[in-house]
């Protein structure tokens, strides 16, 4: 299959997180609203730590099993072992540490903005991502875990089109689409606590399509990448930051959850988001991979 088509793959494949971004455009969500959002964006995270942690595993996996069978050498499981232990500590500690730096600037400029020389706290106001709201920062976060992931798909598609499986990467295709089209739901699950006590802290379009771009446009450039080369090693290293980047996140929202009092809500939701995780992940499952 040649590249052109190859990328229509891809585009098909993460274009469909888009499905999800206009519910981050809703004016004063109700409690039950926010909460059921919340949760479902657990229960999605939590299929996606299961799915991309059993795909990095796979190598490691089989090649213990060799090595009980055939008595193979256990050096390429010791490697893969280290690149599985490294991108989970950095996609996990990685993100925590940048939130505690980030934490200190905020205090620290709004600290400077108050004290001896006020009168340029317009200048010494946080600027950036510091200045976003914790909700829009929460967002952005699952939005790069979910587009680690992503583009470990998008390698996948790449790699099944360059063998010319065409129908494998066509399944791989119509799963990966259903997937992204859940994870957009995820990203913008935080963005209802925004509006929750102000109706016009909607996001703008602008930057729910950012947003998606971060986290299906690696689908894109995953399947390109795929097409050129196979590489396994990179493949354990973006799977196992993704893991622990939605780790990261996933407590995240759990927090926000635990202040909540309907806990029935909280639970259907998570169980509603693993189903649709494994549902979707049946098609793929269908075409043998």
């Amino acid at each position: 299959m040649g590249i052109g088509q190859t990328l229509l793959l891809g585009f098909i494949a993460g274009v469909t997180i888009l499905i999800g971004m206009p519910l981050g455009r809703m004016r004063r969500p109700s409690e039950a609203l926010r909460v059921t959002l919340n949760a479902l964006a657990v229960g999605i995270l939590l299929f996606l730590v299961w799915d991309v942690l059993s795909a990095a595993w796979e190598p490691i996996d089989e090649g213990l099993a060799a090595h009980h069978v055939e008595g193979g050498h256990l050096g390429p499981v010791a490697g893969y072992g280290l690149l599985f232990a490294l991108g989970l500590t950095v996609g996990l500690m990685g993100l925590q540490q940048y939130e505690a730096w980030m934490g200190r600037k905020v205090r620290r400029d709004r600290a400077q903005s108050f004290g001896p020389g006020a009168m340029a706290s317009q200048e010494l106001a946080p600027r950036g991502i510091g200045s976003w709201s914790p909700a829009r920062q929460l967002a952005l976060l699952i939005a790069v875990g979910i587009g680690l992931h992503n583009f470990a798909e998008g390698l996948a598609i790449g790699q099944a089109a360059a063998g010319d499986e065409i129908a494998l990467a066509t399944l791989l295709v119509i799963g990966f689409a259903l997937h992204n089209a859940t994870e957009g739901f995820g990203i913008v699950a935080p963005l209802a606590a925004d509006t929750e006590h102000d109706p016009t802290a909607r996001p703008s379009w602008a930057f729910l399509l950012m947003l998606a771009a971060i986290g299906g446009g690696p689908t894109f450039i995953g399947t390109a990448v795929g097409h050129a080369f196979t590489s396994e090693p990179l493949s354990v290293i973006f799977l196992t930051l993704a893991a622990g980047s939605i780790i990261y996140v996933i407590v995240q929202l759990l927090a926000i959850a635990g202040r909540s009092t309907r806990k029935d809500l909280i639970y259907l939701g998570i169980l509603v988001g693993l189903l649709a995780g494994f549902a979707t992940d049946a098609i793929v499952t269908a075409a043998g991979v």
